[in-house]
């Protein structure tokens, strides 16, 4: 029985667990190429040592936790600062939000259950479920992750709080030879799809194909040649956002149920032709 991605080049742009994704492809028949569109994720710890201080000087009404790593990494700077104890206090009598379900195992492990979480993993959801939470006056900490959320920040300006926004970790800009090489690649029909697990990739694939004045040949190629796969529904917005409309996503949002989608998706099309 033929694997479905039997005879296809499949472009993955993260730099986690890129190999475990090379394997995958690999079991289901296929070839991967690592084409990483993330810059080094890096923990500033000395730099959020005046915000964690703050936070637990100033205690907080809400903290709104949008990562699980970030959730972890705000935890551990705080015991390393030696203010453990003081942060899980303050954490466990706050009102909680949490955005994705890896900020939620990331709560419950600690015993922390949030009052408010989302359901599909989008800022958005989170948003429209903090609509009606009074905030006027209310001091609220935001984790935010790698990109700033606008959108979440200037939400609860709009309701009257006062907001400390933490940043545990960053994105820096990927290289663009990986970009450059992709582009050329889905030019030739060199590969048959490009994996993303981040928005974070996607909006710096197309903002250095803008750069180049390519971001209409890169739309178009998405459309009728190369199939762009999210690995979830925050990913697959960010591609709505780029003016992709055909994309494929898993209904899990794992890295492997994106694999095997694209392969019963890529089986049904070599049924079909």
């Amino acid at each position: 029985m033929s694997k479905g991605l039997a005879g296809k080049t499949i472009a993955i742009c993260g730099t986690r667990k890129t190999e475990e994704m090379r394997t995958l492809v690999e079991k289901q028949g296929g070839q991967a190429v690592i084409r990483s569109l993330q810059g080094t994720v890096f923990l500033a710890k000395e730099e959020l040592q005046p915000g964690i201080e703050t936070f637990v000087k100033q205690g907080a009404d809400w903290v709104i936790l949008t990562t699980g790593i970030g959730t972890d990494t705000l935890i551990e700077s705080a015991e390393e600062l030696n203010l453990g104890d003081a942060f899980m206090n303050i954490l466990s009598n706050a009102r909680i939000a949490s955005r994705g379900y890896k900020t939620f195992a990331a709560l419950k492990k600690r015993g922390i259950q949030p009052d408010v979480s989302d359901e599909d993993g989008t800022v958005r959801d989170l948003i429209s479920k903090l609509e009606d939470k009074a905030f006027q006056g209310k001091r609220v900490m935001v984790q935010l992750h790698g990109e700033n959320a606008p959108a979440l920040i200037q939400f609860l300006h709009d309701k009257g709080a006062d907001v400390l926004p933490l940043l545990p970790y960053q994105h820096t800009p990927p290289k663009p030879e990986a970009a450059v090489t992709l582009l050329q690649e889905m030019k030739e029909r060199k590969v048959h799809a490009v994996c993303f697990t981040t928005a974070v990739q996607v909006h710096a694939f197309f903002k250095l194909a803008a750069k180049w004045g390519r971001k209409e040949e890169l739309q178009d190629l998405f459309e009728h040649h190369v199939m762009p796969v999210a690995v979830g529904k925050v990913t697959s917005e960010a591609l709505k956002e780029e003016g992709v409309d055909r994309i494929l996503a898993p209904s899990l949002e794992r890295m492997g149920a994106m694999i095997l989608e694209l392969s019963q998706y890529m089986k049904k099309q070599s049924t079909h032709s």
